[in-house]
């Protein structure tokens, strides 16, 4: 026996001696390394750029002694090009690589995969990042990161700037290799997302709608999510028995959503909304959804965003729509300076079943200044309320189980409530399985509300100094570039700096410019010159006078264009490859007069389709004796709810003798699964402006937001019609304010609010 155990000593001793480190200079050492890989061998990719690389890596290690491919120094491994991570082999840790400047097709740039045979167990990513690593078109899609089989791990890593359609991160339930995983993503921070204009803009999702009926098992925790705002749902789940505990979620326009899917649990996360339009916390859907011991923090939300929308269901509802929400716990959570939440969200003649067995107790609603803190859409008899506290000063007339109290005047003092329901003789629902309540019961005797502030302060202070990758930033808010100033007294000169493509202010001094080909923006470039100076811009047939690219920010200020010579389609257009930068567009105290569709100036602005611009912002300026059209948004004609910028903004202008449609922004589909497009239109002075055919003068079809208020209408459209709504989905729209002098009617909807119109 004892010389059977020193056998067995000594050959761990040589196997451990057997452990190596390889360092590796290129992609072939490095496949040729993960060839003759052994448990415990640790192999280092030499610091320097890693370009057009497939990383491939189908080795096997060991629960004590993994296989370790790491950077040499951690982010000075730079993957770029056409390149990605494939992982297929068993205790794998990837450590330190970081993807920038380039892109993956339509694979993921992570993939815990090779291909269908070949999946990741107890594999790991660690200390990487994935930056702006962004296919160059926007619709075409893939994910950053794709998870299969089992027991895998993503930690401290950093994500952000992802532009291109596409979930972030997505957790594959495909067969019963990659089902019950019980994967962990902790410790990452998933940083800035910008809208992305239509559906797939998710971070996390975990599985799909056809396999919603099988667990996952996933872990998402200990996560920072900072300004994360593609679309509605941040962290999707279609899946079952998924954890999302102890997350900080920043200033995110939209909601953690239990989509498909029973028995999930979203526990101790923090929602910081800090009063950003559009935050949300958590939506519920389906059967057996815990949501405790949340803090949700000033969230603005409202509808689908609400802090907290608990959702009507469709009777017999296939597993893609929306199964009634039956045997949900709501309990624990602390609300503070929150936009209501919702009972009985979307209700509609399609979802008309409502909530049934739902416990909502012991929750706290801490505002001073609503005078609601929840909104009722359909019966709510299947709801069991019971101590509830809401701050006295709320003027709505609660429901039993609601209590109205005094916070006191210390900021922390809603924490402090101890309501235990158990001691009160709070009585289960006998519908909820035996095997629940104890877990209810203990949860319902604990303390009103979150844990407490000392719990807050935790997770805040492990979000920012503990999540991602150390050797990255977390900063979102970009340096401003320095700005050079040139004057330019012709188109050549323009094109030469142009070219140089650095930030620039370019002062047009001449009085004519003379273009063979159009001004391509692709950095932040302002124009502007002195506005008693007429400017003559003349051009031969092309597409646009100025195209603004991705990363392109355009502006024009203080300039007095004649547009009389223009041959150009356009007068300004977006890049119209569909790529996937975003860019933006401002025009302030001009004066844009005497272009002609006669000439071939068809628009003076126009959006192209699948390319979006975070901003058009259209001020201070005279349109006058344009006989073409002013701003066109309508080519997204896929009717799947994508659109062209997510804010316009256009105040304070005066269009005179305009000739065409004034403006027209399409965003056509029943998706509901983004903000915007958001447009302001106020304090403009519109006369004499006329479209032909009938056509109105502005349309709005899908616009989720609008304001359209202190305007002027004086003789426009006289005999048609002036602004025309149209919309499938729920939409919010002001009409305040305005004077209608002489001018066509409005055709309006539900969704239009009209306040302090004056129609002469």
């Amino acid at each position: 026996m004892k010389r059977f155990a020193l056998l067995n000593f000594l050959l761990l001793v040589t196997l451990f001696s057997m452990a190596s480190t390889i360092v590796v200079n290129n992609i072939n050492e490095l496949n040729d390394a993960n060839k003759k890989a052994q448990p415990g061998d640790v192999i280092i990719l030499i610091d320097g750029e890693w370009k057009n690389v497939t990383i491939t890596l189908n080795c096997s290690g060991t629960k004590e002694k993994p296989i370790i491919f790491k950077a040499q120094t951690a982010g000075k491994v730079f993957i770029t090009g056409a390149s990605q991570l494939k992982l297929g082999g068993n205790y794998l840790t990837v450590d330190g690589l970081y993807f920038t400047n380039g892109y993956a097709g339509d694979d993921a740039v992570i993939n815990f995969r090779i291909d269908k045979d070949q999946l990741a167990n107890n594999c790991r990513v660690t200390n990487c990042v994935v930056n702006d690593f962004n296919n160059p078109k926007r619709m075409d899609e893939n994910n950053w990161v794709a998870f299969y089989g089992k027991n895998n791990r993503l930690d401290h890593c950093s994500f952000k700037d992802k532009k291109n359609i596409g979930v972030l991160l997505a957790i594959i339930l495909d067969d019963d290799r990659s089902r019950e995983n019980f994967h962990l993503i902790d410790n990452n921070y998933f940083g800035r997302r910008p809208p992305l204009a239509s559906n797939g803009g998710e971070i996390i999702r975990v599985g799909v709608s056809q396999h919603a009926e099988f667990n996952s098992n996933t872990q998402i925790t200990d996560n920072y999510f900072d300004n994360c705002d593609g679309e509605t749902e941040i962290v999707s789940i279609k899946s079952g028995s998924n954890v999302i505990k102890n997350n900080l979620f920043k200033e995110c326009q939209g909601s953690v959503v239990l989509r498909h899917g029973d028995n999930n649990t979203v526990e101790n996360n923090i929602f910081l909304g800090n009063d950003k339009t559009g935050t949300g916390g958590v939506r519920v859907i389906n059967k057996g959804q815990w949501v405790v011991n949340n803090f949700f923090y000033k969230c603005r939300g409202t509808e689908f965003r609400s802090p907290l929308a608990i959702m009507n269901g469709i009777p017999n509802s296939p597993t893609h729509r929306y199964v009634q929400v039956t045997d949900a716990v709501i309990a624990n959570n602390s609300f503070y300076n929150c936009s209501p939440i919702s009972f009985g969200e979307g209700s509609d003649t399609e979802r008309s079943l409502p909530p049934a067995n739902v416990i909502l107790a012991n929750n706290l609603f801490y505002n001073n200044r609503d005078s609601v803190i929840y909104n009722v859409y359909d019966d709510i008899q299947g709801f069991s309320f019971m101590n509830n506290e809401v701050s006295k000063v709320i003027k709505q007339g609660v429901v039993k189980g609601f209590i109205k109290t005094s916070f006191g005047t210390q900021k922390n003092d809603f924490f402090t409530f101890p309501v235990s329901l158990h001691a009160k003789g709070y009585q289960l629902p006998e519908s909820l399985q035996q095997k629940s309540k104890q877990r209810i019961q203990h949860t319902l005797s604990q303390k009103a509300g979150f844990p407490g502030i000392s719990l807050i302060k935790k997770i805040q202070v492990k979000a920012y100094q503990s999540t991602g990758a150390k050797w990255f930033s977390k900063l979102n808010k970009p340096i401003a570039a320095k700005m050079v100033i040139v004057n330019c007294a012709t188109a050549a000169e323009v094109y030469e700096q142009l070219e140089r493509n650095e930030p620039s202010v370019i002062k047009l001094t001449g009085k004519e410019y003379t273009l063979d080909r159009p001004f391509v923006i692709t950095n932040t470039i302002r124009f502007t010159s002195d506005k008693k100076k007429n400017i003559l811009i003349n051009t031969s047939n092309m597409q646009s006078v100025f195209i603004i690219g991705g990363n392109g920010n355009l502006s024009l200020h203080n300039m007095n264009i004649n547009g009389n010579a223009v041959k150009a389609t356009h007068f300004i257009s977006n890049d119209s490859s569909g790529s996937s930068a975003h860019y933006n567009l401002n025009i302030t105290n001009c004066s844009i007069n005497d272009f002609s569709k006669e000439n071939g100036c068809q628009n003076l602005v126009y959006a192209y389709k699948y390319m979006v611009a975070d901003s058009f912002v259209i001020s201070n300026n005279t349109f006058l004796n344009n006989n073409c059209n002013t701003i066109m948004m309508v080519e997204e004609k896929d009717d799947k709810g994508y659109y062209n910028a997510e804010k316009i903004v256009i105040r304070h202008n005066s269009f005179t003798d305009e000739n065409g449609t004034l403006l027209n922004i399409y965003r056509g589909g029943n998706d509901e699964s983004t903000l915007g497009p958001a447009l302001v239109f106020s304090h403009n002075k519109i006369i004499n402006c006329n479209t032909p055919d009938f056509i109105p003068l502005i349309t709005l079809t899908g616009v989720q937001q609008s304001a359209i208020f202190s305007n002027e209408f004086t003789g426009s459209n006289k005999t048609g019609i002036l602004l025309r709504y149209h919309d499938t989905v729920r939409a919010a729209h002001l009409l305040e304010r305005n004077i209608m002098n002489n001018s066509g009617r409005i055709e309006e909807n539900s969704f239009v609010k009209q306040t302090a119109n004056s129609i002469k």
